[in-house]
């Protein structure tokens, strides 16, 4: 395997050549959704971006293992050890069982992924299906020393774990500053530092979320659960850890610092994070009013927006931006990027159609190929790749137009090598058409316009021409028949 990929690391904060712990083998691991409401879109940049990733690496031929877990327990409203579960207060408001509630959204994740075309992982593993292993790992904590009980709640011993362990190796961060922005426990607090956070909570009476553990009933700390799912189905050490930038400072610092405690060796030679999403320079949040879910992206409901944009063409426009740089929505944007997305489906519909027409062809193929390798094996770079694609696009509507001749062996790598790009790593596929009924309207259409010319009646088959125009469908008459192109 010619393995030239490189890819930026956070734990070292530089571009690294990927060398797998045990190639062909790689396992990644990524964050998945805490269950209690609708997907939100930084969600979904999040799962498209790895999802890019997981095709990618799997066109190389690595042999991937992508585990991607469902929170379904242990959330707070805060992320240090405060405010109610998400799922309970969720429940209490919908009248529903926490469960109930978990499905629910756990369906609708699904769905939402579903229409962007991301290939499911190989194992989504649940936090409530994993109770006994948070638990045994909490156990090893407590053993190594890096953990103490306190009335039913384990708490992580951050103080205890810095002797020995950079605690803010992921971020950079100053320890200092960390304690400065927390806190004081002022004697109201179980805990012993103002860092120190839950590995287990005990129940209140009132919680409906609880299992019995050596410290009594209780329920998992948050960043337990992803420590422990990651070192039962990848090992103690594997290859990518992922999520969103958001989750760097807190989650994944912790759950460093429980595998470390735990296991003593880093749980991920590779950090990866994307970046954040903003709505018009702003950033998207649910209290700033500029917040959107996909459905009303998709349908076009939000008064922030003008029109609704397809799932393809939404992550088309997600893929146009590198994983790590921000993504702004605006209707200008979108916009843009759906007619992008458009004009690369119509070189994709144009390519059955064309015939080598020529012995030998000025196109090098092959070195289109090569830049395309070269713009994802630089950090998986879509933007660039998809700059390259377009290149592609214009010498298929060249040769479709009979400006430019393709060569047999040309016509066949160019067939290839836009499958292996557009549909096999960015995922994209025509969404426009609806079904393969359109394909046999258009023949039906077609047919009836060959009529009519056949017949002299070239009043009709000049409005078939130009009513199809204005819909944006393009006849062109060849010596092959008809035949047709979406503008």
């Amino acid at each position: 395997m010619d393995n030239r990929l490189v890819l930026y690391n956070t734990l070292t904060r530089k571009k690294e050549k990927f060398e797998p712990l045990n190639p062909p083998f790689v396992g990644m691991y990524v964050c998945g959704p805490t269950v209690y409401s609708d997907v939100h879109l930084g969600n979904c940049r999040t799962f498209v971006s790895f999802d890019l990733i997981f095709r990618y690496l799997t066109h190389l031929g690595y042999k991937v293992r992508y585990v991607r877990n469902i929170t379904d327990a242990g959330h707070l409203e805060g992320d240090n050890d405060e405010g109610d579960d998400k799922f309970a207060k969720k429940a209490k408001l919908e009248r529903l069982e926490p469960m109930e509630i978990v499905q629910k959204y756990t369906l609708g994740f699904h769905e939402v992924l579903r229409l962007f075309n991301t290939l499911p992982p190989s194992i989504e593993p649940t936090a409530t299906g994993h109770i006994s292993e948070q638990i045994e790992m909490v156990k090893k904590i407590i053993e190594q020393g890096y953990a103490y009980e306190v009335n039913g709640t384990v708490y992580f011993d951050v103080e205890k774990y810095v002797k020995e362990y950079d605690y803010t190796i992921l971020t950079n961060r100053k320890l200092d500053d960390l304690l400065n922005n927390t806190r004081e426990l002022n004697g109201q607090d179980e805990k012993r530092g103002r860092l120190d956070f839950a590995l287990w909570i005990k129940a209140k009476p009132e919680h409906i979320m609880r299992w019995p553990s050596p410290w009594g009933v209780g329920f998992p700390g948050w960043h337990i659960e992803c420590s422990a799912m990651s070192s039962k189905y990848l090992g103690d050490q594997f290859d990518i850890h992922g999520g969103g930038m958001d989750l760097a400072a807190t989650h994944h610092t912790n759950e460093i610092a429980q595998s470390q405690a735990c296991n003593h060796m880093q749980p991920a030679k590779y950090w990866m994070h994307t970046n954040m999403l903003t709505v018009n320079g702003t950033r998207m949040s649910k209290s700033a009013g500029n917040g959107f879910l996909p459905h009303e992206l998709f349908s076009g409901s939000h008064p922030l927006l003008e029109r609704g944009y397809s799932p393809m063409a939404v992550r088309f426009f997600m893929l146009q931006a590198h994983y790590r740089s921000t993504l702004d929505f605006s209707n200008e944007a979108l916009e843009a990027a759906d007619k992008g997305y458009k004009r690369l489906m119509n070189a994709m519909a144009l390519l059955p159609k064309l015939n080598a027409t020529a012995k030998n062809t000025e196109i090098k193929v092959d070195e289109l190929k090569a830049r395309c390798y070269a713009a994802m094996d630089d950090d998986f770079n879509s933007p660039v790749l998809i700059a390259e694609l377009f290149d592609a696009a214009r010498i298929i509507n060249s040769a479709y137009d009979g400006k430019l001749a393709l060569d047999e062996p040309s016509l066949v790598s160019l067939r290839t090598l836009m499958q292996d790009f557009v549909h096999d790593v960015l995922g994209l596929v025509d969404d426009n058409t609806g079904s393969d009924d359109f394909e046999k309207l258009m023949d039906v259409v077609i047919s009836l316009r060959n009529e009519a010319k056949q017949s002299k009646d070239y009043t009709t088959s000049d409005r078939i021409r130009e009513g199809l125009s204005s819909i944006g469908i393009r006849l062109k008459d060849s010596k092959d028949g008809t035949l047709w192109n979406k503008i």
